[in-house]
């Protein structure tokens, strides 16, 4: 199924030499909605209602920012999705797909399929303000950092300790500063707006990052 891709902007799930994104035609069943300004894009186009897929590329809010919602009935042949990326770090392999309660499954086939035949894994999720990866894993850095503002332990034996007792590749530490503690920041800052629940509330060395930042620019 012929697809098209339109840009808004830079994109943190696609580089302009994606082969999704070199891949799009003029028009297409499908249309791929990418970059920071997406959502505006979506807002501005006619006769959505006419394509087999609506996809359109999503930060931290949810798809109804752009949509609307209504009594819980929402939903269309129009989702979301996103390509996880920890900060500065190439975008993973899964794109986490947002549908609505209404949400058609002939859209979410279709979305599927266009990701899977570029070699990405989709994983389906409600319309909830940073979907699933953001909301499991940012409780669990805000901790490591907030342990190691308290001197429970250094960086280096945090970092090792959930290595060898987890298995994890690299510790939160390291894997925070490699990839950007801004980043971290924004995205639980409007986690914890979204929610208002203090495990998103931005750990002090984030928070202290991203006053670094401001202050240069």
């Amino acid at each position: 199924m012929d697809y098209q891709v339109i840009r808004a902007g830079e994109s943190r799930s696609f580089s302009g030499d994606h082969p999704l994104v070199a891949g799009g035609k003029d028009s297409g069943q499908i249309v791929v909605i990418i970059g920071a300004d997406a959502g505006a894009a979506f807002r501005g186009l006619r006769e959505t209602d006419r394509k087999a897929a609506v996809l359109v590329e999503l930060g931290a809010e949810c798809l109804g920012v752009h949509t609307g919602e209504a009594r819980g009935e929402e939903g269309s042949n129009v989702l979301g999705f996103a390509r996880f990326r920890l900060g500065t770090a190439e975008p993973s392999n899964l794109v986490e797909l947002v549908r609505q309660p209404r949400t058609l499954d002939t859209a979410i086939t279709a979305a599927r399929k266009l990701f899977e035949e570029y070699g990405l894994k989709v994983a389906v999720c409600g319309d909830f303000a940073g979907r699933i990866i953001d909301r499991l894993v940012r409780p669990y850095y805000n901790a490591a950092l907030r342990r190691l503002d308290e001197g429970l332990a250094s960086a280096g034996d945090l970092d090792m300790t959930l290595k060898l007792g987890l298995g994890y590749p690299e510790g939160p530490i390291q894997l925070l500063e490699r990839t950007g503690l801004t980043h971290h920041f924004d995205v639980t800052q409007a986690l914890f707006e979204a929610y208002g629940d203090p495990a998103y509330a931005p750990a002090r060395r984030a928070r202290v990052a991203k006053q670094r930042q401001q202050q240069k620019s």
